[in-house]
């Protein structure tokens, strides 16, 4: 069987490009499949529009991909998980539908999670996948046991976690570390990972403001001091709500 990919009766208008050689400038006419070229100058040009997705399940990529450079497949492969987080963040708008609340409270905390996990480090697609999804139990919560209680998010909130990111086809071994972070967010064990912390911190300070601790000074510092772990993420809290106090 030929690979559609590469059988031309389904290509595109803008399928066969030229590009400027990067040496003498000299147009270069590239077919869509084409990994690389070489200028008539004698440089190698990379094809730029080079479309890897396939190449993450399909068995006869290396075939394809092979001799890519290095830096062009991590280039790609970081691509290719920003993709997966946004589509992550974008089934859980979905879910939520109407509820604008959840909604923006989800995105905060993502936005949170992102600025301490660029410092403390950690995986973006556990931390972000938590921080999109952590709440994503309480409709059903609600439902259920006419509660959105901590203890009935967590225990609602796995499977449905688990269904999404089945969909989206993560690795089972990042869907089990996030719908464990979700199944306790709100109960933190004696020993913590990372990951758990960043998403508990982040979720910390945006429930900070939404159940108005912001104006209490005394409560916020032992409340920082119990839960912030991280350099990042105390500094944050200590630069949001208790320097406007001080």
């Amino acid at each position: 069987m030929k690979c559609p990919g590469t059988d031309m009766k389904y290509w595109k208008p803008g399928d066969i490009f030229d590009i400027d050689c990067p040496k003498c400038g000299k147009r270069v006419e590239f077919f869509k499949d084409e990994v690389k070229r070489k200028c008539k100058c004698g440089h190698l040009i990379v094809n730029p529009k080079i479309d890897f997705a396939c190449a993450e399940w399909c068995p006869y990529a290396e075939q394809c991909v092979g001799d890519v450079p290095e830096e062009i497949k991590a280039k790609h492969k970081q691509e290719l998980r920003e993709s997966v987080r946004e589509r992550i963040g974008i089934e859980m708008k979905k879910y939520f539908g109407t509820d604008f609340k959840r909604v923006n409270h989800a995105l905060k905390v993502a936005r949170y999670a992102e600025q301490i996990l660029k410092v403390e480090g950690g995986n973006p697609l556990v931390v972000l996948g938590a921080a999109f999804l952590h709440d994503i139990g309480i409709h059903e919560a609600e439902r259920k046991y006419q509660s959105s209680s901590g203890r009935y998010q967590e225990q609602e909130g796995p499977p449905i976690a688990r269904e999404i990111l089945t969909k989206l086809e993560i690795e089972k071994e990042i869907i089990d570390e996030i719908c464990d972070i979700i199944g306790h967010h709100h109960h933190p064990r004696e020993e913590e990972t990372l990951h758990f912390q960043i998403l508990y911190e982040a979720d910390w300070l945006v429930n900070i403001e939404e159940e108005g601790i912001a104006g209490d000074r005394e409560k916020l510092e032992k409340l920082i001091a119990k839960v912030f772990q991280t350099v990042t993420g105390k500094k944050l809290a200590e630069e949001l709500y208790l320097k406007p106090l001080a």
